[in-house]
């Protein structure tokens, strides 16, 4: 049997005390979640999640650091998700971007805000990603290295 984990990318971003969140239906229900989504072939990880946080948020995500790399099993589909997340800034914003199917909205929360919504994240990883951030959690992008 050979083993692959899902890989996938994430932007967590943060804006005057408030960090975006998009709101989706999945098989569970209505939850919350960074931006974020699988990786794709033909793209570097760092374009991945520009990409993501663009089709989900209508914002442009300018990744700044590599905020961690995460490992969650999750036991509602028995799938291993190996997560790259990224801190950084946005540069604009569409309003009137189509976001990707599924997506019920994107929108700012304080951290209080987030922290009462926990029953509704899509995964532990939205407060993971979070709190490490609050920690100042850190990584230059140069650590990965993409070849073509």
């Amino acid at each position: 049997m050979v083993w692959k984990p899902n890989v996938t990318v994430a932007a967590v971003v943060e804006q005057d005390g408030r960090y975006l969140l998009v709101e989706e239906q999945t098989n569970n229900g209505e939850l919350f979640n960074q931006p974020a989504g699988h990786w794709e072939p033909d793209e570097s990880i760092i374009q991945g999640t520009i990409r993501e946080t663009l089709e989900e948020t209508g914002y442009t995500f300018v990744p700044q650091w590599l905020l961690g790399i995460y490992r969650w099993h999750s036991p509602a589909n028995n799938i291993i998700y190996l997560r790259f997340a990224f801190a950084g800034t946005v540069s604009s914003h569409d309003p009137d971007r189509t976001l990707d199917t599924g997506i019920l909205r994107a929108t700012w929360f304080s951290v209080d805000e987030i922290r009462g919504l926990i029953p509704r994240h899509r995964s532990p990883l939205v407060m993971q990603c979070i709190d490490d951030h609050l920690a100042g959690k850190h990584y230059p992008l140069e650590i990965l290295t993409h070849y073509d």
